[in-house]
């Protein structure tokens, strides 16, 4: 897969195969939804980068 394959015209990854409605609905609730906090963030990294995560990876 090449870089303009993976990116739509607007610069945002690729969709995959699902009707438009369906990504639209998903844009909308992801717009309306409050910023994470920094804690927020720093869990969601933890989850991500420990042992168990990496080596399921």
């Amino acid at each position: 897969m090449t870089a303009s394959m993976a990116e739509d015209t607007l610069g945002h990854p690729a969709r995959p195969g699902a009707p438009a409605d369906y990504w639209d609905r998903v844009r909308r609730i992801v717009d309306q939804a409050p910023a994470l906090t920094d804690d927020q963030r720093a869990r969601i990294r933890a989850a991500f980068h420990t042992p168990a995560a990496l080596a399921a990876a």
